[in-house]
């Protein structure tokens, strides 16, 4: 790809401020403190130091209720377990675990609150793998009590969608709605530190215009941090990956729009290049002679006969994104994903008044 390249899609610009449902106030804001940035205090990572840190005395006497494993290597599953369980050792450990972290991500959400940038937020949704366990539940809803402690006028709440799907479901609010009147799916990519998934995201529009029963018929998952692979390798997988679910969306009849949305770590530049926040990525993700966006298109140029249209944004925008339809009743409303990192967004919807957005209306009163 010439250095000088650059891709356009005939439908929007890659990581947009300005979609088709909201305004992109923010997203991957990078917070930091003397300690380093704020966000680490809150990933899936510091939540397992801050349950082996608890552990750390029982261990010294030879009774500690969760084991010899560390905690990085005990499932969410049976953390979960141990809430619940007979041990009641094993309970208060883990419990003490969630109070810790739950201090934590309040303190980090309350920096986020007081930034311009983040004022006057109602409503923030929680996704990331963490949400998906009860331990992850518990945390969200001490948090938001937390929150209100300290009069912050804002609720807390888990995504609503596995977070496996609503990354790629979220790629659906990038589209313009046009696209769903002759389509009933299209091919949507999560590109993350150590996986890519691949799938293809029914839209069911006839049945909920707002998206708001979109589903994922089919999906592929690659763990490319076992495979390690080049960037041209990672590449050259997930073209396959795409071409595989064409093949099956087309034996299964359904209608694929020629678009492919992806949501991708980092600042997305309006060209598809990467600025920064890519280097959990396999290769060197944030060249300026690397555009995965272009890429793609030249790999699969048309789906059902029409030109491919590729938009990329960010994965914490895209996972947000997914809560579109369920945010209508406030305005302004953010996400924070907690994975690797603590990603996030903050979005103002965008107001319809017969079609128009209400701001174009207003000024035809005027």
């Amino acid at each position: 790809m010439a250095e000088d390249s650059v891709t356009t899609t005939g439908i929007a610009r890659h990581g947009a401020t300005r979609l088709p449902s909201v305004e992109v106030d923010s997203f991957n804001i990078e917070l930091k403190d003397e300690d380093g940035f704020l966000g680490d205090r809150a990933s899936k990572g510091a939540f397992r130091e801050i349950l082996d840190t608890l552990r750390k005395p029982l261990k010294k006497n030879g009774d500690d209720p969760l084991g010899k494993k560390s905690a990085e290597e005990i499932a969410k599953s049976e953390l979960d377990q141990a809430l619940v369980g007979d041990d009641i050792h094993a309970s208060a450990l883990v419990h003490g675990a969630i109070e810790e972290f739950a201090q934590e991500l309040a303190h980090v959400t309350g920096k986020f609150l007081k930034t311009k940038a983040w004022a006057d937020t109602e409503r923030i949704v929680v996704g990331g793998g963490f949400r998906q366990s009860r331990v992850g539940e518990l945390v969200i809803a001490r948090t938001d009590i937390l929150l209100k402690a300290e009069d912050f006028k804002v609720d807390l709440m888990p995504i609503r969608f596995h977070p496996d799907d609503a990354g790629l479901i979220g790629t659906l609010h990038l589209a313009p709605s046009w696209i769903f009147e002759a389509h009933d799916s299209i091919l949507a990519v999560d590109i993350g530190g150590t996986n890519i998934r691949c799938g293809v995201v029914e839209t069911r529009w006839k049945k909920a215009p707002d998206l708001s029963k979109a589903t994922v018929w089919k999906s592929e998952l690659w763990r490319h941090a076992d495979d390690e692979p080049t960037r041209e390798g990672a590449v050259k997988r997930l073209v396959k990956m795409l071409k595989d679910l064409i093949t099956a969306a087309e034996a299964e009849g359904l209608k694929l729009a020629p678009f492919i949305g992806i949501a991708c770590p980092g600042v997305i530049n309006e060209d598809g290049s990467i600025e920064k926040g890519a280097q959990n990525l396999p290769g060197n993700w944030e060249s300026s002679k690397f555009n995965l966006p272009a890429s793609l298109v030249e790999a699969i140029p048309e789906i059902g006969d029409h030109d491919t249209a590729v938009l990329m944004h960010n994965d914490g925008v895209a996972q947000g994104l997914s809560e579109v339809p369920f945010m209508q009743d406030v305005e302004r409303w953010g996400v924070l994903t907690i994975g690797t990192g603590l990603g996030n967004a903050r979005f103002t919807n965008r107001r319809k008044d017969n079609g128009k957005d209400e701001k174009k209306a207003k000024k035809s009163k005027d």
